[in-house]
């Protein structure tokens, strides 16, 4: 299995973070197929082979993602696409 953890900090508010990640995450949902699901100021994700969760703070968001045996082999791929998506999204 493969850990991956991104934090990125945020001037936002923690309102209009969770607004990002809820929007973040009806992206991944679409592209992946991961099922979103919040509980408290954590949207926790999770599909065959991957299971991740959003943190989101008054100032930084976090997304730890646990791969399964499979998926590890794309953990660096797909460590660049959660950047790049969180890097977006909170732009």
């Amino acid at each position: 299995m493969a850990h991956i953890s991104v934090e990125r900090a945020h001037g936002l508010g923690k309102e209009a973070a969770r607004e990002k990640a809820d929007k973040l995450a009806q992206k991944l949902s679409d592209q992946y197929g991961l099922e979103p699901q919040w509980s408290g100021d954590t949207l926790n994700l999770k599909r065959s082979g991957v299971k991740g969760a959003v943190h989101v703070g008054e100032d930084s968001i976090r997304v730890d993602v646990e791969l399964g045996l499979l998926m590890s082999a794309m953990s660096s791929t797909i460590k660049s696409e959660i950047e790049r998506a969180l890097d977006k999204a909170l732009a």
